[in-house]
């Protein structure tokens, strides 16, 4: 099970922390030096793409010279996200391993990044207040 909590500070901002003690601060979009919640979701989905990439490369054989990228969307509705674009930025040691890579990004993106999967699927969202 995935659990974060999410609380006010005492500087009116807002911190994210999860079971480990790490911690990501949030706030409004003209705050600095925090992210936007839909900067995290964005965030979410590239890092969940990312972190499966790289391993399944390099299982293969493969390591990426460069393994970037750049996740954007723009607002369709005042409270709701347009289409997101997943976009790479790699630079790779061969053409075998561009093969690998973009068979290994496509497979990540259809199958195995859980973030991706649950947006694409309309996860339910469930409200309780006790």
């Amino acid at each position: 099970m995935a659990n974060v909590r999410v609380e006010r500070t005492e500087d009116g901002g807002f911190v994210a922390t999860n079971a480990r003690g790490a911690e990501v601060r949030m706030g409004g979009g003209t705050d600095e030096g925090v992210f936007t919640p839909v900067e995290l979701l964005l965030a979410a989905l590239g890092g969940c793409h990312i972190v499966t990439v790289e391993p399944l490369t390099a299982k293969r054989g493969q390591r990426l010279v460069r393994l970037a990228m750049e996740i954007s969307a723009d607002k369709a509705e005042p409270n709701r996200l347009g289409p997101i674009t997943v976009r790479y930025d790699v630079e790779l040691p061969s053409e075998e391993a561009d093969e690998v890579f973009r068979a290994v990004a496509h497979r990540v993106h259809e199958k195995y990044c859980t973030v991706g999967r649950s947006l694409e699927e309309g996860t339910e969202v469930r409200l309780d207040i006790p």
